[in-house]
């Protein structure tokens, strides 16, 4: 039966190099005599730490893996540094010549290993297919010199087999969870049948489908553990939004992590529109209704039990509702600030601005630039018990018990406008406005502001100068401005070099750093200067980068920028003088970052606008 799946790429991904050496043939399953010999005679332990561990151990057999087993009694190396089970896993690849990996759900060929070997055969053998290429199948195992099995295998896919070494408690884990995964997406398919799991003709079509199936593929428990699976294997990877997004024939589901999409499985658009049913039933939303946009939020909790909130939105597309979830991590929407990205110069002017009584705060940027985490971190700086800290939002991103938070609801006529007037009466200290678009918005926070209220708001420019004139463009006089406005802060994110892998680039020219930020200058001849450049490993899925930093870029209005704030405004003189004031622009930041080894030139130059004189 030929599979509905197809791999995920065209080649699995790079391999590390693995330094292979020779050593006398051997065959059958480990054990830990075995081991221990073998790591005394290349020259990893001590004669002395081998005689204790074989002290610990009694000569009885263990169904335990041996790698585990030592692994758990603190095994010391010649330089008495712990040997965990990683390091026993990579030791075990280079002494039998294959490479050490380790699994990558993001990238594995999960819809394909019903293809290659059954559930129970991969549990007898301990061993787990990764990737099915034309040329060879890559299989995972921990036993590499058990290789009874690996002629069958071959003659049943007619392909060679490659070998590479994984931790013995991923691949068990993961043998489990894949199967039960593939499992579960054909226990879903089959029920949805044949009438929703086809290609469409159009899209009303798909609408009447999923109207008569909608609660049978919903609560399939096939459906339910394909949903569980999404959610935990975001959560594990830190993604920050799911994708689910129909297709012509197969549907496909994507995870952003750290800003970039990656595609994790496809399957039949039947099993698609169920997964989407069923978490439009978990969100409460109207399960029917595939004409029009949807919102909805859902609360779960992750891998550690913490709670974890998502918000849902649907969208009709050509082949059917594609679902966006973007997902709400604590531990990642309020941080401190040093944990933002700012760097000393920019959190003390910061923290200087938030601690004022009355005025205007704006933060600028881009969707997707971390606006939302920056104003919740400080949100929650200044909500003390003593202060009535109230937002106005839409839609909310995340309940936060600090704050007291209202949802815009445009369908009964409730704008950023309405919500701020309303929010007048309510005795507010701290008002945050999600987004200040249009003219009655912008007066509204305004007026908060001169009748005493720290005013808190978003706006989409693209440098923080550039957030005055848009104010004027939208009506406010200049002379409010002036008044009411405190400062603005423009950010954006770039990706973080993975520290486990990141090496110096000595081809950097420090020549193309000045010529990117001119007119400034980075004085690279200071011995802080330490540019990296991305390498790829096992942490970071072979990409070098792992996890985002913030670029910041802050106006503060003194009295020197309030005397350019005027009617026939120059956006130059403006940028002149705020930079006169202590403004560091974001490829400034940018530069800095380089300069420190957190970041790249490529990363900088993709994210922050071209320099300015």
């Amino acid at each position: 039966m030929t599979s509905p799946h197809r791999p995920l790429s065209s080649q699995p991904p790079a391999l590390p190099a693995t330094t292979r050496t020779a050593h006398p043939p051997f065959q059958g399953l480990l054990d830990w005599q075995h081991v221990v010999q073998w790591l005394k005679e290349d020259g990893l332990l001590s004669a002395d730490e081998a005689r204790r561990t074989v002290a610990r151990f009694s000569q009885a057999d263990s169904a335990q893996n041996p790698l585990v087993r030592l692994a758990s009694i603190n095994l010391l190396d010649v330089n008495g540094q712990p040997l965990g089970l990683d390091d026993l896993t990579a030791y075990m690849a280079r002494r039998a010549g294959i490479d050490h990996v380790r699994i990558d759900p993001l990238k594995a060929d999960i819809g394909r290993i019903q293809d290659v070997m059954s559930a129970a055969y991969a549990g007898r053998y301990g061993v787990l297919p990764l990737y099915v290429q034309p040329q060879e199948m890559v299989i995972a195992t921990s036993e590499p010199y058990a290789t009874d099995w690996v002629a069958e295998v071959e003659r049943q896919v007619k392909r060679p087999v490659r070998l590479v070494m994984a931790n013995p408690q991923e691949l068990k884990r993961y043998i489990g969870e894949f199967y039960s995964l593939a499992s579960s997406v054909m226990s879903a398919q089959k029920s949805s049948g044949s009438a929703s799991g086809s290609s469409l003709a159009s899209f009303e079509q798909l609408v009447e489908l999923g109207k008569a199936n909608r609660q049978l593929d919903a609560n399939d428990q096939g459906v339910v553990r394909v949903v569980e699976w999404l959610w935990q294997y975001a959560f594990d990877q830190r993604a920050s939004d799911i994708h689910l997004e129909p297709r012509r024939e197969q549907g496909v589901i994507r995870f952003r992590i750290d800003g970039v999409l990656h595609t994790v499985y496809r399957m039949p658009m039947g099993v698609l529109n169920a997964m989407i049913a069923r978490i439009k039933l978990l969100g409460r939303i109207d399960v029917v209704e595939k004409r029009r946009p949807q919102d909805g939020r859902i609360k779960t909790r992750n891998p550690r039990g913490e709670e974890v909130e998502m918000r849902l939105s649907t969208l009709p597309t050509a082949f059917g509702e594609k679902m966006v979830m973007r997902i709400f991590d604590p531990d990642s929407t309020i941080k401190a600030l040093p944990a933002l990205g700012f760097t000393s110069h920019d959190a003390r002017r910061w923290e200087s601005l938030i601690q004022k009584p009355h005025g205007i705060i704006l933060v600028t940027g881009p969707t997707g630039s971390g606006k939302t985490t920056t104003l919740y971190s400080t949100l929650k700086r200044v909500a003390t018990e003593q202060v009535n800290v109230s937002t106005v939002e839409d839609p909310i991103e995340m309940i936060e018990a600090s704050f007291n938070q209202t949802q815009v609801q445009p369908q009964i006529d409730f704008s950023f406008a309405d919500g701020l007037r309303a929010l007048m009466r309510q005795d507010p200290d701290i008002i945050m406005v999600g987004e200040i678009r249009d003219l009655e918005t912008a007066e509204m926070a305004v007026q908060a502001a001169l009748t005493g209220h720290l005013v808190f708001s978003t706006l989409h420019t693209n440098d923080a100068p550039s957030a005055i004139t848009r104010l004027m463009e939208l009506g406010v006089p200049a002379y409010l401005l002036n008044a009411t406005l405190l400062g603005v802060l423009a950010q954006r994110l770039v990706r973080t070099l993975c520290p486990a892998c990141k090496q110096p680039d000595p081809d950097f020219d420090p020549q193309t750093l000045n010529d990117a930020i001119k007119p400034w200058n980075m004085g690279t001849q200071n011995h802080r200067f330490t540019p990296y450049r991305p390498v790829g490993c096992l942490q970071c899925r072979m990409s070098g980068y792992r996890g985002r930093v913030g670029l910041y870029e802050l106006l503060t209005v003194d009295e020197a920028v309030r005397e350019q704030i005027t009617a026939d405004l120059s956006l130059a003189r403006l940028r002149k003088t705020a930079v006169q004031a202590g403004m560091r622009p974001l490829r400034l930041g940018g530069a800095h970052r380089i300069a420190d080894g957190s970041t790249t030139l490529d990363e900088v130059l993709v994210s922050t606008p071209m320099p300015w004189m």
